[in-house]
Order: C-alpha cells, then sequence, then structure tokens
C-alpha cells in the first residue's frame, strides 16, 4: 500500500509513487487500523512506515506499543456500552445500579466481550458460547460472577473451560460444542421453557439465541441472525449457518452489537419492527475507529513538535500515555451523541417520514444512495408504515444519518467554511486538555484541521438537529449547506446552548429518557428559527465571528430578564409548559430556562429592533411581548405548528405561515417604536399607536374573535388571521409616510 499512495515530504510537499499512474487527486492520508486479532501487528506495520520515511510515521498504524492499546481501553466495549445503556435508560432500567439478564456470544478473552462483561455489576449472565464451548447459569449471582469474569479476563487466553463451575448455580454448566447432543437439567428446562431431555449444542446455541433475555450482547466473529426473508447464503457466513436465526424470533429486549456484522441489516430491522431495540454495528462499535482516528490526529500534531524540537520523543511518548483516560472520554461522548440523535429522530416518527424521503431523493440524485443496497424502504413502503403509525426504524435512522454525514461533511470541506476563526474552538474540542495551551498554535495550523473542524461541525448538526435538517432549511431558504452550517453555529452560540445540553444530559437515569429528549427536541426549535433567522435577515456572507458578537451577550440578558418583561398571561404559559418538567422530576430553574425558549426563540428580532435604536434589550422585548399577547401571536404560532399537513407542500406552507406571524409581530413593534422619542416610555407609544389606528385594529381584532370562537384546525383561518396583519401593517404604513 505504501509503495502506491502519495507521501509528504517535511515541507508538506506532496511526493507521488514512482512508476505508478494516478487517476485521482493528491492524497497522502492512508492509515490501517487493526481487526480480528492483529492488534499485535500494529509495531510491524509501522515499523515499515518508517523504513519508507512515510509522513505519518507511527501513526500509520494505530494501537502499536506507542499508542492506544484498544483491549487496555476497552475502548470498543464501552462505546457499544454506551448504547445498551441508552436503551435501557428509554426503558425505565439503569444498568449500573439495576440487575439485568444478559445472553452473549464469545469468551471473555476476547477484547468486546470480555471488556463488555465487566461494565456492570449488575449483569446475570445466563449463556454464552463461543467457537468451542456453551456457558450455562440459570440464576447467576452478579457479584460472585463479575469477579469470576474478571478473573478470566485477565487470565491470558482463557476459554469458558476456565470459568470456576462451583460458581455457576444449580443446573448450569459449561458444555463442549463437540458434544453429540447435551443433557438439559430442570433448572435449564424452567430457563429456555421447553420440556424435551436434550439438545445438540447447534439446538442450544440456538435457543440462546432466542432467549427471553433484556440483553443479547455480541462480542464474538460470526453472522448468527438474519432477517425471515433471508436465505442462509444472503448472510454471508457459512460456517455459522447450522446456527443463525431469524429476526422476528429473537425475545431479548436490547441488542448490543459490540462486533461487527453478528446481525444482517434486514434482520436488524426486522428485529426493530417487531419492537426490539438496537442499532447497527457501525453505530455501536464505532469507538475503536474513533480512537485511531484520535490516536492518528494527536500524533500528527505532536510529530510536527518533535520536528521542530519542541518536544523529545520521549516526552512525546509520555504525554500521549498520559491522556489515554480523556482520549477514551472524547470518544465516547460521540458514541452517546450518536445514539443520542437517532433517539431524538425517532421520538419524531411519522412527522419526519416525508422529509427523510426528500432526503433519499436529494442523496440518490446525486448519486450518493443506492437504498436497495442499504436496505431503505423505498417511498412506497416507508409511506404504508407511515399510515399504520411506524415511521423509519432505529437501524435505518442510523445508515441515513450517516450518509447525511458524509454528504454534509463533503459539502463543507469544499467551502471555505473550516477555514473560519470562530470554529478555531470547535477545533480545540476536538483534543485532550493538556495540548489545548502548550501546543495552541500548533493545533490552529494541524495539517488536517479543515478536516477536523468540517467533521465537528457535521457531527455537531446532525448529532443535535437531525440528519433532515440541512435538506429541510435548504428547502425553505434556497440556501447551500455551508451557508446553512453558518447559520446554524450563529444560532447556536448567540443562544448559548452548549450548557442547557450538557444540564440536559446530566439528568441521565435521575428523570425519564422522554423528558429529557423532549428537552433537547425544544432546543432544535429555538436553533431551526434563529437558524432560518439568520439565513433571512443575516448579513451575506454571514460573518459568524461578527453576528455572535452582536447577537450573544444581548439575547443573554433577554433570556435572564425574561420573566420580568413578559405578559402575566405568558407567565402562566410558561409556567404550565414548566411544570411538564418538573412534574418528571426536571430542577425548577432548568424546566423554566427550557420553558422560555419559546420567547427567546424571537430573541434576533428583539435584539435588532432594539439595537437600530440603541434602546435597551428587554425594554424592547417588554413592547415586542405586549404586542405579541395583544393580537395572540403566540398562540397562533402553536396552533400553526399542531396543524399536521400532509403533503410536502402543506408543511412548507405551515412553515411560511408561522414566519409570516413572527414577521408581523415585528413589524407592528416596529411601527410603535417609530412613534417613541429617545427615552419615552414605549407604554405610552404603544397606546398613541392604537389611538392613530383604532379603526384598523378594530377590524383586525374582530376578525380574530371570529376565528377564537371555534377551533383554529385549518390552515387557511391562520392565513386569513396572517392577511389581516398584513393590512394592519399596511395602513400603519401609509399613515407614516
Amino acid at each position: 500500500m505504501l509503495d502506491l499512495t502519495d507521501n509528504l515530504n517535511a515541507k508538506g510537499q506532496i511526493l507521488p509513487p514512482n512508476d505508478v499512474v494516478r487517476h485521482d487527486g493528491d492524497d497522502p492520508y492512508l492509515v490501517v487500523a487493526a481487526d480480528k486479532g492483529t492488534a499485535t501487528f500494529s509495531d510491524i506495520a509501522n515499523s515499515v512506515s518508517m523504513e519508507y520515511e512515510f509522513w505519518l510515521g507511527d501513526a500509520f498504524a494505530s494501537g502499536g506499543s506507542v499508542g492506544y492499546d484498544h483491549k487496555k481501553m476497552g475502548i470498543t466495549a464501552k462505546g457499544a456500552w454506551e448504547s445498551v445503556k441508552r436503551h435501557f435508560r428509554e426503558m425505565g432500567v439503569d444498568t449500573q445500579s439495576q440487575d439485568f439478564t444478559v445472553v452473549g456470544v464469545g469468551d471473555m478473552s476476547g477484547d468486546v466481550f470480555g471488556n463488555g462483561m465487566l461494565l456492570s455489576k449488575h449483569i446475570c449472565l445466563q449463556g454464552a458460547f463461543n467457537h468451542l464451548h456453551i456457558f450455562i447459569d440459570p440464576n447467576p449471582d452478579p457479584v460472585k460472577a463479575l469477579a469470576e469474569r474478571q478473573r478470566l479476563f485477565d487470565l491470558p487466553r482463557s476459554s469458558w473451560v476456565d470459568y470456576n463451575v462451583n460458581l455457576i448455580s444449580k443446573g448450569g454448566g459449561i458444555f463442549d460444542r463437540s458434544a453429540k447432543s447435551i443433557i438439559l437439567t430442570p433448572q435449564m428446562k424452567d430457563l429456555f421453557g421447553v420440556s424435551c431431555e436434550k439438545m445438540t449444542p447447534n439446538e442450544l446455541i440456538k435457543t440462546l439465541l432466542k432467549q427471553d433475555v433484556d440483553l443479547l450482547w455480541f462480542g464474538g466473529i460470526g453472522t448468527y441472525i438474519k432477517s425471515s426473508q433471508e436465505t442462509h447464503m444472503d448472510a454471508g457466513d457459512r460456517t455459522n449457518d447450522a446456527l443463525r436465526v431469524d429476526g422476528n424470533e429473537v425475545r431479548a429486549k436490547v441488542l448490543g452489537e459490540g462486533a461487527n456484522l453478528g446481525t444482517t441489516q434486514r434482520s436488524r430491522i426486522e428485529y426493530a419492527l417487531a419492537g426490539g431495540r438496537l442499532n447497527t454495528d457501525s453505530i455501536d462499535n464505532s469507538a475503536g475507529v474513533d480512537c485511531s482516528d484520535h490516536e492518528v490526529n494527536i500524533k500528527i500534531l505532536l510529530d510536527v513538535q518533535v520536528q521542530q524540537k519542541k518536544l523529545t520523543p520521549n516526552a512525546r511518548n509520555t504525554l500521549l500515555a498520559s491522556m489515554t483516560e480523556e482520549v477514551g472520554e472524547l470518544v465516547l461522548w460521540d458514541n452517546y451523541e450518536q445514539t443520542q440523535a437517532i433517539s431524538m429522530i425517532q421520538t419524531r416518527g411519522t412527522e419526519q417520514a416525508d422529509n427523510q424521503i426528500r432526503l433519499m431523493r436529494m442523496l440518490e440524485k446525486a448519486d450518493r444512495l443506492n437504498r436497495e443496497i442499504e436496505f431503505l424502504p423505498d417511498d412506497e413502503v416507508l409511506n404504508e408504515r407511515v399510515c399504520g403509525g411506524q415511521g423509519l426504524t432505529r437501524p435505518e435512522i442510523a445508515v441515513l444519518m450517516s450518509y447525511a454525514k458524509l454528504w454534509l461533511f463533503d459539502e463543507l470541506i469544499a467551502s471555505n467554511l473550516p477555514d473560519d476563526e470562530l470554529l478555531t474552538d470547535d477545533l480545540m474540542r476536538y483534543f485532550p486538555t493538556p495540548l489545548h495551551k502548550k501546543f495552541a498554535e500548533g493545533i490552529s495550523k494541524h495539517r488536517l484541521r479543515r478536516e477536523i473542524i468540517a467533521t465537528r461541525v457535521t457531527n455537531s448538526m446532525i448529532n443535535r438537529v437531525g440528519g433532515t435538517f440541512v435538506s429541510q432549511i435548504a428547502e425553505k431558504t434556497g440556501m447551500m449547506p455551508a451557508e446553512i452550517a453558518r447559520a446554524f453555529i450563529v444560532a447556536r452560540e448567540s443562544f448559548g446552548v452548549r450548557e442547557l445540553w450538557s444540564e440536559i444530559e446530566s439528568l441521565d437515569n435521575k428523570i425519564p429518557a422522554r423528558a429529557q429528549t423532549c428537552m433537547m427536541l425544544a432546543i432544535n426549535n429555538l436553533l431551526e428559527r434563529g437558524t432560518v433567522w439568520v439565513l433571512r435577515h443575516g448579513d451575506k456572507p454571514i460573518d459568524m465571528k461578527k453576528t455572535v458578537a452582536r447577537f450573544k451577550l444581548d439575547i443573554s440578558q433577554l433570556a435572564k430578564g425574561l420573566w420580568g418583561v413578559v405578559p402575566k398571561s405568558y407567565q402562566h404559559q410558561i409556567m404550565a409548559r414548566a411544570k411538564v418538567f418538573t412534574d418528571d422530576g426536571v430542577p425548577k430553574n432548568l424546566a423554566l430556562s427550557v420553558a422560555s425558549l419559546l420567547n427567546v426563540a424571537s430573541g434576533f428580532d428583539i435584539v435588532e429592533l432594539a439595537q437600530l435604536r440603541n434602546l435597551k434589550v428587554c425594554e424592547v422585548a417588554q413592547l415586542y411581548f405586549a404586542m405579541g399577547a395583544k393580537f395572540r401571536f403566540g398562540q397562533l404560532r402553536i396552533e400553526c405548528e399542531a396543524i399536521k399537513g400532509t403533503t410536502h407542500w402543506q408543511k412548507l406552507a405551515v412553515s411560511a405561515l408561522i414566519e409570516e406571524l413572527f414577521s408581523h409581530q415585528r413589524i407592528l413593534t416596529d411601527y410603535v417604536l417609530n412613534k417613541a422619542a429617545d427615552g419615552e416610555n414605549l407604554s405610552k407609544a404603544m397606546d398613541q399607536w392604537a389611538e392613530e389606528h383604532q379603526e384598523a385594529i378594530d377590524r383586525t381584532e374582530q376578525l380574530l374573535t371570529e376565528l377564537w370562537m371555534g377551533d383554529v384546525n385549518d390552515i387557511s383561518m391562520i392565513a386569513v388571521a396572517s392577511r389581516a396583519f398584513k393590512s394592519l401593517s399596511d395602513e400603519c404604513l401609509n399613515r407614516s409616510l
């Protein structure tokens, strides 16, 4: 491979390989990763890299003797465990404090299985198998079993036969897979719910895979589940044809894919449609690859320091080792956010189906997605599901989300967004804290700076606001992905939502997961409103640093002083929204903050109105919200959002009406402000405005009174109201000329 790839010299210039015809562009980035027991080969690969004077040096193969040992870190298993914890948390179970039953594939000498089965004191491992033996423990003692699993994990090249049988509960044991048959004890019969006297080893393994347990944990090599519509040949693992079961036969509540290809994608979908909880292997066990990426990028940074004599090779190696724990935390956070993103998308369910269909069509048109290959449903199948109240499953969401990330990354890397000074903070956040101060300049000049930033922004957007966010905003505004990303970042920073995210995430297992998701979605609504506002009304092109500096402080002041400027009716509404959260155990201050986001969403309008006249933000806010209360703008927007359009165009119409209502409220507030001289009481200005336009206001209020006499359940009703506000605004304009 090194004979065929580009290299870099000390000056960073491309060195193409000799005697090789290249049909692609310059690309010196090539790394290899250990898999399936080849971790010990990393040092060999790195020695070859050194011999070739390849620019990555010992970053060519991660996990070597001077790198992050994945098995010692347990990083792949820990990453998959983040998925497991989320599945159970959403079921109301805390895996770290409540006992739960497990069946697994693998043994304690394996990296993923072994590390995984040490991640909770409450694992009740009832059965497992590897290529030689079957382990059965009908009624395990979680404390004693954990200690014994730890002993086996520490024992080099251990297998299930090394397990102390005296610690296995009555009726269990270790059984040889080469046996002709296995006699079932009464306890095993009771565990499996069978009456037969014996089973072949293969039958016993299939029974384990179909066992009614809380968790089925994949930590070994092999494909053991296919869909009922697939043949064993489709699974592509002839060795395990005799063991394989169908997805609709699996009764485990949760499936954790610490290993690759334990199930086929079709079986994942079949299992999920039947109510099972899982993601995909690419989501669950991504931490290993992520850890390798961090190692490579850290070494690229530090090796430049070594070349510049700012760091000795020994000091570099010591520093690498000292950051092991924090690197692990950074990696696991990515796993946490990815699974959270899938849950938020899944929570929105069928309402996202139309946007998902349009995203898939867009990716197909760009020749970036083949639904058939990825087993994603066509439009007809998905629409049929929607009619039955079912949207995309988690495995399907995971695949589509990954494609959305790949597309957005390419769009961002092709733009100048990664070069923006404001995103230096995103770049810094990628690296462990010991590197931030001492090597800040080196980080800012990192050879893969643009790629890291583009990845960070991509993840921030899609993990937080969903895979269809960019395509949705593009259809609403006609803007390109890079500009949408700029607007999103401005909204994210101006509204200061990072602190809210952290507070909500700190409540894991303290409040219901659905309450956390609901609060996260409330933040997403705020960010969508803010992103669209920046695209509609912000400077062109968007200067992120300047725009954030203009709005962030004033929006923060508005949020802090909101309670003192909204009318009593708004206060009651905020309290009612907050009560929904406090009833679930959310701290009162956080509940109020999230409940207030509906009002803070007008922050850009309010701040701009105040800045144009050099007025205090809270003074303008008081007038703005008084105008909102007078004409019930907020309630109209809520009613508008409640109208579920059945077609894409109806949904766009609803969205456009909501924007119009925000615009009318701003315009009418602006007219009142024009009536107020500097320092004049704004409430008097509103009274004066109302007196001057009483006839037009009366007509508008008469229409609104008639509208509120019934249920506001038709988009045309709100369209008529919006037209009335337009007429009122036009009259104000004409009289001011």
